[in-house]
């Protein structure tokens, strides 16, 4: 149970800093990341690129 806790919140961390990442790109780098994965079927990514241009009102 402790080992599954362990990881889980280990996984918890890498997640949070995937998205502080993201959060943290300049405007063209956020907008070039969004075109990568704009294509094909939705993905964790592409929806914490789309969340960040919504929150800042820019678009591909």
């Amino acid at each position: 149970m402790k080992r599954l806790a362990t990881r889980t919140e280990l996984e918890l961390r890498r997640l949070a800093a995937i998205e502080a990442a993201v959060a943290a790109l300049g405007d063209e780098d956020l907008l070039d990341f969004a075109d990568i994965f704009a294509g094909g079927d939705p993905t964790p990514l592409r929806a914490m690129a789309e969340e960040q241009m919504r929150r800042r009102g820019i678009r591909l």
